[in-house]
């Protein structure tokens, strides 16, 4: 009983530790996972290929409650690989969660899908997303449950979401080119100071507003400036940015700063964005948005 699927990472719209609301957006960057099944094993055991020493409380609580809700409780093990950095802002526990709730899916035989009324589809990605939600709040990697990354990762596209109540509000496709910079240090979601994003929820409800009223690209510049103050990053690489990106914010919880250009607005270069952070220590990437979202292999 074998099973393997594939995640996105995603970029942050607006960061939902200040209201609950937030947004992000896919991008093309994976998580893949493979989940072997035994229904002799009473428990699962992870690993996470970039990483030997990381914790995978995550990814063994996935397939543990993946098989409690659809299976007969099978334990086994589970293997993830990623482009997507630990800890850089980029959404990999989302992805890791999504990837190995849909291959144990996979695994256990279910059909995936998006229509909960085909009775050909088993689980929805919303209910197996949903699900990954479960098992990151229960293993300790995320604030607020983190929906709208995990929407993202799931569905693709940009998503706005309440994460109070794991609910979706937009989802739409986008067409971005996308600079991500990525420092050295890391910043874990679960160490972030609450407080600190709390006190800017004035502004966050306006970055909200922006991205209700699908105004993504003014929304995630005043997020990057906001979070950037609360979190305590420098600000100095959006403002770098600005000039020639369509948006720029930190990401996530930070460290990653990414930057979108609009391909048909000849007044964007990620070219010019990259010259201006290339001194900087850390890595740049080159990639774009996706729409696709996450999927069985």
């Amino acid at each position: 009983m074998e099973g393997r699927a594939a995640a996105l990472g995603a970029g942050t719209v607006l960061n939902a530790l200040a209201t609950g609301t937030g947004a992000a957006f896919g991008i093309d960057v994976e998580t893949r996972a493979t989940v072997e099944l035994d229904p002799a094993a009473d428990r699962v055991e992870g690993a996470i290929a970039e990483d030997a020493d990381a914790d995978t409380d995550l990814i063994e609580r996935c397939v543990a409650l993946a098989t409690e809700r659809w299976g007969d409780g099978e334990g086994g093990t589970v293997r993830t690989d990623s482009d997507v950095p630990l800890a850089a802002g980029l959404k990999s526990s989302s992805a890791a969660a999504n990837a190995t709730v849909l291959a144990t899916c996979d695994a256990l035989g279910l059909a995936v899908g998006d229509d909960p009324d085909d009775p050909a589809v088993d689980v929805t990605r919303l209910a197996a997303c949903r699900l990954g939600v479960r098992a990151a709040r229960e293993a300790g990697v995320t604030v607020t449950g983190a929906f709208d990354d995990a929407t993202a990762s799931m569905l693709g596209g940009v998503t706005v979401t309440d994460n109070d109540a794991d609910e979706l509000r937009v989802r739409e496709p986008v067409d971005w080119d996308v600079l991500v910079w990525t420092p050295p240090e890391r910043a874990y979601s679960a160490d972030a100071d609450v407080a600190r994003c709390e006190a800017v929820a004035p502004m966050a409800d306006l970055v909200a507003d922006l991205a209700l009223d699908g105004r993504y690209g003014e929304a995630m510049t005043v997020n990057g400036l906001a979070f950037s103050a609360a979190l305590g990053f420098d600000a100095d690489p959006a403002v770098e940015a600005m000039p020639h990106a369509t948006a720029v914010s930190l990401s996530g919880t930070g460290p990653s700063v990414v930057a979108v250009a609009d391909p048909d607005d000849p007044e964007t270069d990620l070219d010019a964005v990259a010259d201006a952070w290339r001194d900087r220590p850390g890595t740049l990437r080159r990639t774009t948005t996706r729409n696709d979202g996450a999927a069985v292999e």
